[in-house]
C-alpha cells in the first residue's frame, strides 16, 4: 500500500555534492514529517534530517551546514542536498514518512560513497 523510493545515490568525491530523492506513493503525504537516515557497516542507523509537514527542519549535530533536507508536496517527493560531503558520510541512506510505530514506513535504501 504504502511504498517509498530513494535515487540520487552513488560515488563522489570528498567536498562534493549530491542529491538524494524519495518519491513516495500508496498513502497521504503531505500531513507527514519526512525523514533521512543513514547506516554504515558497523554502526547504528543515525536520523540525517527531518521536515514536518508545516517545513520545520532538524538536523545531526554532524550534517548541519552541509546537508538540506525539502519537500514537494506536490510530487509527494522529499530530497536531501549533501554538499561537503565527508568521507564519513559513506552509508546507505533510508527515507522514512512517518514518525509513530507502526505507522511509519521506510524505503529500500540507496548508497552514497564518498571517496578521499
Amino acid at each position: 500500500q504504502v511504498q517509498l523510493v530513494e535515487s540520487g545515490g552513488g560515488l563522489v568525491q570528498a567536498g562534493g555534492s549530491l542529491r538524494l530523492s524519495c518519491a513516495a506513493s500508496g498513502s497521504s503525504f503531505s500531513s507527514r514529517t519526512m525523514g533521512w537516515y543513514r547506516q554504515a557497516p558497523g554502526k547504528q542507523r543515525e536520523l540525517v534530517a527531518a521536515i514536518t509537514s508545516g517545513g520545520s527542519t532538524n538536523y545531526a549535530d554532524s550534517v548541519k551546514g552541509r546537508f538540506t533536507i525539502s519537500r514537494d508536496n506536490a510530487k509527494n517527493a522529499a530530497y536531501l542536498q549533501m554538499n561537503k560531503v565527508k568521507p564519513e558520510d559513506t552509508a546507505v541512506y533510508y527515507c522514512r514518512l512517518g514518525t509513530y510505530y507502526p505507522y511509519d514506513y521506510w524505503g529500500q535504501g540507496t548508497q552514497v560513497t564518498v571517496s578521499s
